[in-house]
C-alpha cells in the first residue's frame, strides 16, 4: 500500500506543470513626495504606505496568479491624508483628529514580465465625496487607492492613464 501511495505521488507531481514564481514587487516614495512627508506629513507615514501598498498588490497577485514571474516597481507619486497626521497635529496647534477630507494617492510604475514585456502603470484615486470621509482614519482612501490599483494589476486591466 506505501509503495502505492508512493508511486501516486510521483505521477501527480510529474503530471503538474511547473508553478511561476509570484511577482516581485517593490514599492519607493517619488523624491518630491519624500520632501512632504519629511516636511508635513512625517516620515513614519511614508512606510506605513510603502507597506501598505505592497502588501496589497502581492495579496491581489497572489490570489489571481496574474503577473507570476514578473516585476512589479511602483513609486508613490502623491497622497492626501483622510485626518491629519501624527507630525501635523504636533506641528498645528489647534488641528485636531475630529478634522477630515477627503484623500487618495496617485502611484506610477512599471511590470516587467519574464520574456522582457514593459507595461507602464500610471494610476491615481481621489474621493470626491466628503460626505464618504467622515468615519475614516488617517490614510483610508489612500489604501482603498492601493486596493484598485491592485485588483486592476490582478485582472490584468490596463493601468496607464492615458
Amino acid at each position: 500500500m506505501r509503495r502505492f501511495v508512493l508511486m501516486a505521488a510521483a505521477l501527480l507531481v510529474s503530471a503538474t506543470p511547473a508553478l511561476a514564481a509570484p511577482a516581485v514587487v517593490s514599492v519607493s516614495v517619488a523624491p518630491e513626495l519624500q520632501k512632504k512627508f519629511e516636511k508635513t506629513y512625517g516620515v513614519r507615514e511614508a512606510h506605513l504606505l510603502t507597506k501598505g501598498l505592497q502588501s496589497s498588490v502581492e495579496k491581489a497577485l497572489a490570489r489571481t496568479g496574474a503577473q507570476d514571474d514578473a516585476r512589479v516597481t511602483l513609486s508613490l507619486t502623491d497622497v492626501k491624508p483622510n485626518r491629519p497626521t501624527f507630525k501635523q497635529l504636533g506641528d498645528t496647534p489647534g488641528l485636531s483628529m475630529e478634522s477630515f477630507g477627503v484623500g487618495g494617492a496617485a502611484i506610477e510604475g512599471k511590470v516587467v514580465t519574464a520574456d522582457g514585456k514593459e507595461t507602464p502603470i500610471r494610476y491615481r484615486w481621489y474621493e470626491t465625496d466628503i460626505r464618504e470621509a467622515q468615519s475614516r482614519w488617517v490614510w483610508t482612501d489612500a489604501e482603498f487607492a492601493f486596493d484598485r490599483l491592485a485588483r486592476r494589476l490582478a485582472r490584468g486591466q490596463d493601468v496607464a492613464i492615458r
